[in-house]
């Protein structure tokens, strides 16, 4: 492969249309259709007695309205996404409550109407009789079982799990030193610039369902329907057109509207529309992050680590769709890149009366990094030695890869780390921290973290030369802002000797690509890359044989790379027929696919100075520091704006954002009015740097980078605070006054300084 344009900082080709108000979301998409809106709970939990919606049906244009009862499958629990043999009691809602609610939010009725203003109208008629029932809204209130959510859940209990590696018990009990900590990290919600959509269209002649869907996996989605609803998948389309930002929650199957909208579409014959406002996405879309970790760690007096033992309970909500893989991630991610030769963790997925729970840019694991650098902060403290120093005592060094942590991982495997280089990401990320600014309260926070990327199964290309010389390709995972237009173009560019503008992308539309996975989990440079990667190279190779049968040439020096300019000094062969190496088919066209080995484990280091306000408690960045390694990098500028995204929401997820839930279980900062996130002015300018150690686990060499800038955020701001005020911080998120609460009881506590 040459290298022209992978690694070369190109333009983001999606930026103009976009900057220029020329994209196209779900909700711009009208074309005559009818307006929805869903009738949800105000109860965190009750039971239902009655629904009447026979007001809201003799409305002048309600064109429908429809209960659980209306609907074929409204007695079918929507699926698990992901099952597991541990998930011993997983229970999923159903598209519309007809029995008990169990969350507020949850949703009863759908109303399909003229208008949207009409469908809001009718809403407010349907009249439902609840019940209240007793609310479980933390994990610990979880725990202790007072009260059930699901009658028929033993302790509240989804899921338990247990992995071991060494001896845990004895590591402990000989370990010279030893030390408990109680960890906590509340929930928070991934506010995307566009909330959700769906849009749904049923053609009777061609006997096809059209959808758009603000969704991160459209190809799961139509597999999806399809079997719902009886059909072929060729007569299913679903399309992700714009999607203005994921996160993870935009990836389910299903959410009620993406089969009610559908549904409806077909029954009325007509297009329906369905658009979330922002309220029902604070309290409907999934959230997560919401987990109590209590740790038992043994070290010697050096401040290596002998033993570590955690024993979290995880708040899954009121439903598992996602399965138990957040608290697995959890589980795998603890201990980070650090050598710890006696590891147990236990983690217990509790319900609650609050939002489901599913990924969220970082997915399990902000809170596994937060739990062990917090602890090696301690053991520094304890020690007496630097809080970096503790670091390089324990880090994996670069000639023990691959390295084998000893537990499972979310895809099956075990987690073994494939390359990588922590020690030069910790020595860099110091040095380019610099010395410590001048002034009083002043702190340095330090964190690190591992990023399994790229999990499969599969990604899937199709990459096509036209007539004309240009080159379309088409992959089946959407972009929501990742930059796939750009930097998988870079890599079909390079393999076929093209110019990186003369490369159009198509993602997310089942119409050009129908098979693939989906947009999450820092996985699509390494799956719809290669994938791309490889189908350009059978293009390339076809071309190449081509070439050689016309010329009498060897294909590798004259067909593609340097030697391009050469081709006028072909002399072709004579011969009847379209220009085709014998075997071949016409077309210069292929599909490739990619199922990767393992996870390819990206990492990182980040440092950073702050200040906090004694009196005020507000927080200033003085200066943040990113190093980190995602293998071959095919876009600088790409991987940066990834990385400074996913700092500020880090820098979010730390100090601003908080879901206030109440004992009743009611969200009480449901709107950007009261559920503070960071402005420009909040974030500072963040200095990185790349360093490569290639993942021997596929072709490019690449590792994912998408939730990469979130991971350790909690962690540096978290230690950076310690180190300024000299509080003991165990806890996510913090806020002013809650600095002030922990200041005005440290001296009741012992700092881990």
């Amino acid at each position: 492969m040459t290298t022209r344009w992978f690694g070369a900082r190109v333009q983001r080709a999606e930026d103009d249309r976009l900057l220029r108000g020329r994209g196209r979301f779900t909700d711009d998409i009208d074309e005559g259709a009818l307006e929805s809106v869903l009738v949800r709970s105000p109860y965190a939990h009750a039971r239902i007695n009655s629904i009447d919606v026979s007001a809201a049906r003799a409305m002048s244009g309600v064109v429908a309205v429809y209960t659980a009862q209306d609907l074929p499958f409204g007695g079918t629990d929507l699926p698990i996404l992901i099952p597991h043999p541990n998930l011993t009691h997983g229970r999923t809602q159903r598209c519309l409550a007809s029995e008990v609610v169990r969350y507020a939010g949850e949703a009863v009725v759908f109303v399909v109407a003229e208008s949207r203003a009409i469908a809001e109208d009718a809403a407010e008629l349907v009249e439902v009789d609840y019940e209240p029932l007793p609310v479980v809204i933390t994990p610990e209130t979880a725990a202790r079982a007072e009260h059930l959510v699901h009658d028929d859940v033993p302790g509240n209990v989804a899921a338990e799990m247990v992995q071991e590696k060494g001896n845990v018990a004895a590591a402990l009990e000989s370990a010279p030193r030893r030390k408990h900590f109680h960890f906590r990290y509340e929930r928070g919600a991934a506010s995307p610039m566009e909330a959700r959509a769906v849009w749904a269209r049923w053609s009777d002649g061609e006997r096809k369902l059209t959808v758009y869907d603000s969704t991160q996996s459209p190809t799961s989605i139509r597999g999806g329907l399809a079997v719902l609803f009886g059909l072929p998948e060729s007569q299913v389309d679903v399309i992700a057109p714009d999607v203005g930002g994921g996160f993870g929650p935009k990836i389910m199957l299903f959410y009620p509207d993406e089969l009610l909208v559908p549904y409806a579409a077909m029954q009325l014959g007509r297009p329906v529309k369905w658009t979330e406002d922002r309220q029902e996405h604070f309290t409907a879309v999934n959230q997560e992050r919401g987990q109590v970790h209590e740790v038992d760690v043994g070290y010697d007096d050096g401040g290596r680590v002998l033993a570590f033992d955690d024993d979290f309970i995880h708040d899954g909500g009121a439903y598992t769709p996602y399965g138990i893989i957040l608290p697995i991630i959890t589980a795998g991610q603890l201990p980070g890149p650090y050598r710890v030769p006696n590891y147990r963790v236990r983690f217990r997925d509790m319900y609650t009366n609050a939002t489901p729970t599913s990924p969220y840019r970082g997915a399990g694991r902000p809170h596994a990094c937060f739990v062990m650098e917090r602890t090696l902060d301690a053991i520094a403290a304890d020690v007496g030695i630097d809080r970096a120093e503790v670091r390089r005592r324990n880090l994996i060094q670069p000639d023990e890869f691959p390295y084998d942590v000893g537990v499972g991982w979310q895809d099956g495997n075990t987690v073994v780390y494939d390359s990588g280089n922590y020690p030069k990401l910790l020595e860099t990320a110091l040095e380019k921290l610099g010395p410590k600014p001048a002034g009083e309260n002043v702190g340095m926070g330090l964190g690190m973290y591992v990023e399994g990327t790229g999990v499969g199964p599969y990604e899937g290309a199709h990459v096509q030369v036209l007539v004309s010389g240009k080159v379309v390709a088409a992959t089946g995972i959407p972009s929501q802002g990742q930059a796939h237009a750009t930097v998988w173009a870079q890599v079909v560019a390079d393999e076929l000797g093209v110019d990186v503008r003369d490369v159009e992308i198509t993602s997310g539309d089942t119409r050009r690509f129908p098979w693939g996975v989906g947009t999450f989990a820092s996985r699509g440079a390494v799956t719809a890359g290669n994938a791309m990667h490889v189908a350009a190279r059978m293009v390339a190779e076809k071309a190449k044989k081509i070439a050689a049968d016309a010329v009498l040439s060897n294909p590798v020096r004259y067909a593609f790379g340097g030697g391009t300019e050469a081709a006028t000094q072909f002399t072709p062969k004579a011969r009847p027929g379209p220009p085709l190496a014998d075997g071949e088919e016409p077309g210069l066209e292929a599909t490739g696919y990619f199922s990767p080995a393992g996870s390819a484990w990206a990492s990182g280091c980040h440092a950073a100075w702050l200040r906090v306000d004694p009196k005020t408690y507000r927080l200033e960045i003085l200066k943040y520091v990113v190093v980190h390694d995602c293998g071959k990098v095919i876009n600088p500028m790409v991987v940066e704006g990834q990385i400074e995204g996913g700092v500020a929401q880090g820098i979010g997820g730390a100090f601003y954002e908080r879901l206030a839930y109440d004992s009743d279980g009611q969200l009480r900062n449901a709107s950007f009015m009261e559920f503070l996130m960071p402005y420009a002015t909040e974030i500072p300018k963040i200095d990185i740097e790349h360093i490569e150690t290639p993942s021997p686990l596929n072709p490019l060499g690449v590792k994912g980078v998408g939730e990469a800038g979130v991971i350790p955020v909690g962690a540096v701001i978290g230690s950076g605070i310690e180190d300024a005020l000299g509080i003991p911080i165990t806890e996510m998120p913090l806020s002013p006054l809650r600095l002030y609460e922990l200041s005005t009881s440290a001296s009741t506590s012992t700092s881990t300084r």
